[in-house]
């Protein structure tokens, strides 16, 4: 497995993700577009966006904005870009008008001299919680299914999901495609054991949102002495340990400088010992909310703020 910024996972989807991507959760939508534009200037070949953020038409921009610059070589296909479908739009019926929703936001903004502009296709969506009942994420997953045969999207996954509410849906009569990703906070103190070898297991990729624990961690005396070993940022120690994990994690900032340093963790390893002894394998250390836990029974609109 490669440790690198700019290699690639392979999906069971038979695409591939990058295996850093760039995360613009709490970005306000005026700041989206150039920090996605930086980002890939950067490196960055992975956009995660959400219908939550508010922000999915801005970050689409960034992206059309970078692949039309002059002399680009980068093509669409380099670049995966990845949203969601929030609770609210669970079900069928909400969750195909969602995808059609987020399909018209890959045209970014309207320019009268490039009326054709727009990314054309969903590289991933995911069901971004499973804080509904059983018959709308069921539901969801056939629009999923259903969209990727129609070719508007690429792979299909979830989100936030903890062990029965994928067997719920690994079980399900009505599974044709098998989710690809699974993607959850994950960090050295959330470390996820039994949920991590029971994706390995199925082979779902773990795409890691918060692995930075939000600066919550960034005063640990083992962490900030890792940090001056290795002559690394305590968010470059943090990013490695996550890529040494096996997953995917995502990183978000709008400063050009951190964008570009948190990309930048091609040049060091952390030692097996070191990489083991990192955090704590059964502190929760959860940062925000934490749906893996939602009871498989139970019914809600998911209205929540984290």
């Amino acid at each position: 497995m490669s440790f690198k910024a700019n290699s690639l996972a392979k999906l069971n989807s038979g695409y591939t993700i990058p295996r850093i991507g760039f995360g613009v959760l709490r970005i306000e939508p005026s700041e989206t577009v150039d920090s996605v534009i930086v980002a890939l200037e950067t490196g960055y070949r992975h956009v995660d966006c959400a219908k939550f953020y508010k922000n999915e038409r801005d970050s689409a921009e960034g992206i059309l904005r970078f692949l039309e610059k002059p002399g680009q070589t980068v093509k669409r296909e380099d670049i995966f870009y990845t949203t969601k479908i929030w609770n609210e739009d669970h079900g069928y019926k909400k969750t195909t008008v969602a995808i059609d929703a987020a399909l018209e936001k890959l045209s970014g903004y309207s320019k009268e001299d490039q009326p054709s502009r727009n990314l054309g296709y969903i590289d991933l969506v995911l069901i971004h919680s499973p804080m509904t009942n059983r018959e709308r994420r069921l539901g969801s997953w056939k629009a999923l299914q259903e969209a990727v045969k129609a070719g508007k999207i690429k792979s299909i996954g979830v989100s936030n999901y903890g062990i029965p509410h994928l067997e719920e849906l690994l079980n399900w009569d009505g599974l044709v495609i098998k989710p690809a990703v699974n993607q959850l906070e994950l960090h050295p103190w959330l470390q996820r054991p039994e949920l991590v070898g029971y994706l390995r297991d199925k082979n779902i990729v773990l795409v890691a949102y918060k692995p930075l624990t939000r600066g919550k961690r960034f005063g640990e005396p083992q962490l900030i002495e890792y940090a001056k070993r290795y002559n690394k940022s305590v968010a470059q120690i943090l990013i490695k340990w996550a890529l040494q994990a096996g997953s995917v994690p995502l990183v978000k900032s709008v400063h050009d400088q951190r964008i570009k340093e948190n990309f930048d963790v091609d040049d060091f390893e952390l030692s097996a010992e070191d990489f083991d002894k990192l955090g704590d394998k059964h502190e929760n250390g959860v940062t925000g909310w934490d749906p893996t836990v939602y009871p498989i029974d139970a019914d809600t609109d998911g209205s929540v703020n984290f």
